[in-house]
């Protein structure tokens, strides 16, 4: 080739850029997303459907999408999603007491999940060798390594300082305060890897694959041993200028009451964390209760497991009606172990919303339970890790 032939055809504007230009812009539409069928495609890249099936044809024979279901991808109506061999995003969740590394393809479809236990008060350093060992059994059952994988995301139950990339205060992981996380982490593994608090991942997971599916404006809170609560807002991840928003858990609902561990008295995770909560029970039901126990017996008609239960509510709904208040989401989603509790928790919350909060801030409000459980975080952390995968 000539090299004024060649100039040419890298020069903007010229054929084989403009081709190029295509298909970045289908791939990036099919990574957001999943999965999309050509007409979707067409409709969020702007592109006319001849030149998507067109694109959609030289991918596929390039090996870089496939059409699950059918030997035509010229076919508009099927479903297109990209293949493994466009790499893979990894999810780590590091919980008080377990870890949990999940490998997901860039069609957001989760291959593998590897957990253990942890001991209470782990080191840093320690978890993270802890989650290479469980990434590379994941990628061995896979046939893969980690030249395999394109963007690592992790999750850890703890404010995350923007500024300095460290760990904050209040942790219920001790062992991670004061550390670089992201640093260290990525020096281990061999990759970069993004850290966001596992109330971002909650909803971040919930926004992709769960209850907050199909919204532009969504809360999530958490109520686990931790209490937080995540933000997406105009469709992005909202946290704030210094990373801590969300941080509803250190909201002071009662300026005399229990000190929190961040130091102030009364703020709601004092009242509604599961521990508290298991705390308000465990005298005359038990000292082995769990979250669980007390579902069951409230489902069964036990009085005091049901007023515990209600009053939980209430306490997360005024919290929750000032949420409401400041960013109005259009849905809120209640996830962690207290979840469980259903409408026993829910209905006493949304009468406390309706309360406290401005009329027209919950008009139009749909409260509901996560969908996704205990899967939550994990596939959060997946999530973080495809949109940092996403080609700019």
């Amino acid at each position: 080739m000539r090299d004024s032939d060649n100039g040419d055809s890298q020069r903007p504007g010229s054929q084989s850029s403009l081709k190029s230009a295509n298909q970045h812009r289908v791939v990036r539409a099919l990574q957001t997303s999943g999965e999309l069928t050509q007409a979707e495609i067409a409709r969020r890249t702007g592109l006319a459907p001849a030149t998507v099936s067109n694109m959609v044809k030289e991918l596929t024979a390039a090996g870089m999408v496939a059409v699950p279901g059918g030997d035509h991808p010229g076919q508009r109506g099927r479903a297109v999603r990209l293949t493994r061999r466009m790499g893979l995003a990894v999810g780590i969740d590091f919980g008080h007491r377990h870890l949990t590394v999940a490998v997901a393809d860039m069609a957001h479809q989760v291959l593998a999940e590897e957990r253990v236990e942890l001991g209470a008060g782990h080191r840093a350093e320690d978890g993270v060798v802890q989650a290479g060992a469980l990434l590379d059994a994941a990628l061995d059952r896979l046939g893969c390594d980690r030249t395999s994988v394109l963007a690592v995301g992790m999750g850890l139950p703890a404010p995350l300082e923007t500024d300095t990339g460290e760990v904050g205060g209040p942790s219920i992981l001790p062992g991670w305060v004061g550390v670089d996380a992201a640093a260290i982490a990525s020096e281990y593994l061999g990759t970069a890897v993004h850290v966001d608090n596992d109330a971002n991942l909650g909803v971040l997971a919930e926004h992709m694959w769960g209850a907050g599916r199909g919204t532009t404006d969504l809360a999530y809170i958490k109520l686990s041993d931790g209490v937080g609560a995540g933000l997406v807002l105009d469709g992005r991840l909202y946290r704030g200028r210094g990373g801590t928003a969300g941080e509803i858990g250190h909201l002071t609902l009662d300026e005399f009451g229990q000190v929190c561990r961040c130091g102030n008295r009364g703020c709601l995770e004092t009242l509604v964390a599961s521990h508290v909560v298991i705390g308000l029970l465990a005298p005359s039901r038990g000292p082995d209760l769990s979250i669980a126990d007390i579902v069951a017996m409230a489902e069964r008609g036990d009085a005091a497991c049901i007023r515990v239960l209600a009053d939980t509510g209430r306490h997360v709904g005024v919290a929750a009606a000032s949420l409401c208040n400041l960013v109005n989401p259009e849905r809120l989603v209640i996830g962690g172990e207290l979840a469980l509790a259903g409408e026993l928790l829910l209905g006493p919350m949304r009468e406390v919303v309706g309360r406290y909060a401005v009329p027209s801030a919950v008009r139009s409000l749909d409260i509901r339970v996560a969908e996704l459980g205990p899967r939550a975080q994990v596939l959060g952390a997946v999530a973080l890790g495809l949109r940092s995968a996403l080609p700019a």
